[in-house]
């Protein structure tokens, strides 16, 4: 393998992050390879949709939770970077699921971290990390030195991830950080992500359906952003002389209503005649205000988000 390029180890390659940023990688020259749970099974059809060929991406299996499995991913790979986005990812899923979304996210980066200690050549981590750790701040803003009061299961897996790596970067030397990701959304979401059940629903709709758009709360209030603008960050944390943690956000909040609204008035339709409050999809806890003030990332990544609300819903509508 040519070293004059840089390798890259994406874990989650699949999802709508890992897709993304395994495009913007290759992009940059960088050889990619992409682990799964199985790798000759997984499709990757979210490559095909942004245009990546076969044979461009190198594929292997890692289980997280198993510390041999992904050892030896990162032997095979042997990359300057690891960028670990694999894990349950769903907020209301791990309520239902929260065993799982713990081991796949704490454990799988406990492995990780333990493994890039051990590599024979420096590797440099960045964990996907989530604003849903910060729990309620009560409307203030949360930047890099937010506490965290994590209220889901999901939550409480990312804080643990993040701890984990604040440690094995204090005490081993381990160049590991953590992006603080708010929300960010694209086409790639599935449809249990409540942005792209809105999009779809409103598309249904708006073609004649006759179904309501049933949500919980609408009160609630998210950053979102544009996730391909998000891997640029994530990259930028790892070309840094010194690894830390940032705030990756727009820096402005709207409610789930507002966004609501904003996809009808996209297409034409008035909201109020279409959306119903179902209290099947309200959780057990759930955050009401997510604010975020990401003026670290812009000060020393030089990273600003492009994109707001309006221009997010256009781009998931096409």
């Amino acid at each position: 393998m040519d070293r004059d390029q840089k390798v890259a180890l994406i874990c989650g390659a699949s999802g709508q992050d890992g897709s993304y940023l395994a495009k913007f990688l290759l992009g940059k020259g960088y050889v990619v390879w992409a682990s799964s749970r199985d790798a000759q099974g997984a499709s990757f059809s979210n490559w095909a949709r942004l245009g990546i060929q076969p044979g461009q991406i190198k594929t292997l299996s890692m289980v997280p939770e198993d510390f041999r499995s992904v050892f030896m991913a990162l032997r095979k790979s042997d990359p300057d970077e690891v960028y670990y986005l694999a894990g349950q990812s769903s907020v209301g899923l791990s309520f239902e699921q929260p065993a799982e979304t713990i081991q796949s996210i704490t454990l799988g980066t406990l492995n990780m971290l333990e493994a890039c200690r051990m590599a024979e050549r420096p590797v440099r981590l960045y964990q996907a990390g989530s604003s849903e750790c910060f729990g309620d701040t009560l409307g203030e803003a949360a930047n890099e030195a937010t506490a965290l009061k994590p209220s889901s299961p999901y939550a409480v897996a990312k804080a643990s991830a993040y701890w984990l790596v604040e440690n094995y970067r204090t005490a081993y030397n381990l160049y590991a950080c953590t992006g603080i990701l708010f929300n960010h959304e694209s086409p790639l979401r599935p449809t249990r992500f409540v942005t792209q059940k809105i999009i779809s629903t409103a598309r249904r709709i708006a073609s004649g359906s006759m179904e309501k758009l049933k949500l919980g709360r609408l009160d609630i209030s998210r950053d979102w952003g544009w996730a391909p603008e998000y891997v640029e960050a994530m990259w930028l944390m790892l070309q840094q002389d010194v690894p830390e943690d940032y705030v990756i956000a727009t820096g402005t909040t709207v409610t789930l209503q507002d966004f609501v609204a904003e996809v009808f008035l996209c297409l034409d339709l008035d909201w109020k005649d279409h959306v119903v409050v179902d209290a099947e999809f309200l959780r057990p806890t759930d955050l009401l205000v997510s604010r975020a003030d990401p003026s670290k990332a812009e000060r020393q990544l030089g990273w600003k988000a492009r994109y707001k609300v309006a221009d997010v819903v256009k781009r998931m509508l096409g």
